[in-house]
């Protein structure tokens, strides 16, 4: 099955009812600016550790800038054997301010 789209209220609801897998794949700098709570920053250094430690079992939402960079990590995630994985919709930039 492929990846999935997840809007930020669905996100935000599904933070609070169950484990959830959060990834942010932006660069080092936009992530020590702003990222959502407890979001992991994944990128070529951590990948490989990652996926070697992650639950595949567990909803993986993967967090860009805007939802696009998003989809095509979504779908890699997802031929790694990710039961459920999902794009933000609109990435870091529509998650409201805190």
């Amino acid at each position: 099955m492929p990846f999935k789209h997840m809007s930020v209220a669905t996100l935000q609801s599904l933070l609070n009812e169950k484990p959830v897998t959060l990834i942010d794949i932006r660069d080092p700098a936009s992530f020590a600016a702003g990222h959502i709570e407890g979001a992991q920053h994944i990128g070529n250094h951590n990948l490989e550790q990652f996926l070697a430690e992650a639950d595949r079992s567990l909803p993986l939402v993967v967090c860009c800038y805007h939802g696009n960079s998003s989809q095509g990590a979504a779908d890699y995630f997802n031929q790694q054997g990710f039961e459920e994985s999902y794009s933000l919709d609109g990435g870091f930039t529509a998650w409201p301010a805190s």
